[in-house]
Formats: structure tokens, sequence, C-alpha cells
């Protein structure tokens, strides 16, 4: 039975994946995390990457369902990027598992929430 620090660690998985594929500028928080963080402006924002990232268990605990919410960056098609983080992340959950005793089903669905505007040096 997978505990909390472990979905912690999957999330840190996941969040590792994602960010690693060519292309992706950022995860986004779901809109709850990012409310809760603007009626607590005392800190910088030091949301973790993982807060990108929801994890869910199957109803009947057979499996696991990730949602992957990234920022792309100008460039490439974002649907391309979206394929990449899926295929990445999806590799990195199932092998992160393996290691740990694990071989139960992954599915990943990636949201593009938006594309970061480019900065180019003029």
């Amino acid at each position: 039975m997978m505990t909390a620090a472990c979905t912690t660690s999957l999330l840190g998985v996941a969040a590792e994946a994602a960010l690693a594929v060519p292309g992706v500028a950022a995860l986004q928080p779901r809109l709850a995390r990012r409310l809760a963080a603007a009626a607590a402006p005392t800190r910088a924002d030091t949301t973790p990457p993982e807060a990108g990232i929801r994890a869910d268990r199957a109803p009947d605990g057979s499996g696991w369902h990730f949602e992957v919410r990234c920022v792309v960056a100008g460039g490439r098609r974002a649907l391309d990027i979206a394929r990449d983080v899926h295929d990445r992340v999806t590799a990195a959950l199932i092998t992160h598992l393996a290691t740990h005793g694990l071989t139960e089903p992954v599915t990943v669905a990636v949201t593009v929430t938006g594309i970061a505007a480019r900065h180019d040096a003029a």
C-alpha cells in the first residue's frame, strides 16, 4: 500500500520528468492552490513544482491517474510538448513504482495551461 510519503515521492518524480522535457517552461498549480497562495501573500511565491501535478488512486485501488498542468515555451508546437511530457512522465512513474516492487497501471493526462512569452534579445 502506498503511503502519503510515497505519493509525495511520485509527485516529485512526475514533476522532475515533466520539467526535463524541452519546451516546458513551468508547472502550474490548480486554481485552489493559486488562490490559497494569493490569500497568504506574506511569503514570496515558493510554490513547489509538484503543485502542478495531481495524483489520484483509481476508485478500486488498482492504479494511479496523474494530471500534469504545464506552461510551455514558444518555439515548438504545444501538442508535441504535451506528448513528450505524457511519455516521459509515464515512463518515469512506471520505473519508480517498479523500483519499489509495484506494478500498477498508470495513466497520465497533460493539460497545457499557457504559453510563456518569448523574450528575444533585440
